[in-house]
């Protein structure tokens, strides 16, 4: 991997470390006011500042991170999970199967995702719940048209027909033969989706549909930050900025994987070569 992958990596692993020991790393609790220290500036004592209600903006940028960092990994492990199940059954099976259930892949897919996800969480009411179930939701079909179209590849190969030739059950088949084959495709289409959910959950945040008071996620913070953006731009500043160098960090750390394995497809900087 190249040096902007590594990096991405290093910096990716600071802040899991960070949200998953906030109370510790956290100067002030999340929730802690002050009055004094209302709207206050960047300082020695509040390294960004504090919100109109006194609280510490450092701190709450690492609990925030708890939340986003969670919805992102975790809806985007279950989606690859359904996903990768739905897709290589489908893909696997084949025929009229393989049509029946990519037909329902293609009418999930075909409904706007914010729209779906709106809707979700409407229902669902704020939390963690909702949003987690609503982008769970709109995240797997993607994969499972990917993991599909591998399968549906790779069970041509020649050693996939010599397994079933020697008498391999198609659940040894599937589970022996092809999904291994496919494990360097989940592991980048990981990195690639957990930005996308983090993304998703700071908008539904930013629109008031996320999280609710007084737990915080990253596009909670932005959307505080906005109201207050013309006098106090340090208190949208500090929480867009968590939230697109992570993006930035995992799209480079995509890359590097996908590069690394997948030779023939090696990228300088995201131009392809060769």
């Amino acid at each position: 991997m190249n040096w902007l992958s590594k990096s991405s990596a290093v910096f990716l692993m600071v802040v899991s470390l960070a949200a998953v020991f906030a109370p510790w790393v956290a100067p002030y609790s999340y929730e802690t006011q002050n009055t004094l220290n209302t709207l206050a500036a960047p300082s020695f004592d509040h390294w960004m500042g504090a919100d109109r209600l006194g609280r510490d903006l450092f701190s709450r940028l690492i609990y925030g991170a708890r939340v986003s960092l969670f919805i992102g990994v975790s809806t985007t492990l279950l989606a690859l999970l359904i996903g990768t199940v739905y897709g290589a059954i489908s893909g696997y099976v084949g025929g009229k199967t393989d049509n029946v259930m990519m037909r329902f892949v293609d009418v999930v897919f075909a409904l706007p995702d914010l729209l779906m996800i709106i809707l979700v969480t409407v229902m669902m009411g704020r939390g963690v719940a909702g949003v987690f179930i609503a982008l769970t939701l709109v995240s797997w079909v993607t994969v499972a048209r990917l993991v599909r179209g591998e399968v549906l590849r790779i069970k041509e190969y020649t050693y996939v027909e010599a397994a079933r030739a020697l008498g391999a059950g198609h659940s040894r088949v599937l589970l022996r033969e092809i999904l291994p084959n496919i494990l360097g495709l989940m592991v980048v289409t990981l990195t690639f989706r957990v930005p996308v959910a983090i993304l998703a959950e700071s908008t539904l945040s930013f629109i008031g549909l996320g999280i609710a008071p007084p737990f915080s996620s990253w596009g909670t913070l932005a959307n505080e930050g906005w109201k207050a953006i013309k006098f106090y731009p340090h208190l949208i500043l500090y929480p867009s900025l968590a939230i697109f160098l992570t993006i930035l960090s995992f799209n480079f750390l995509g890359e590097g994987l996908r590069d690394y394995l997948d030779p023939k497809s090696r990228t300088r900087f995201g131009q392809r070569t060769g």
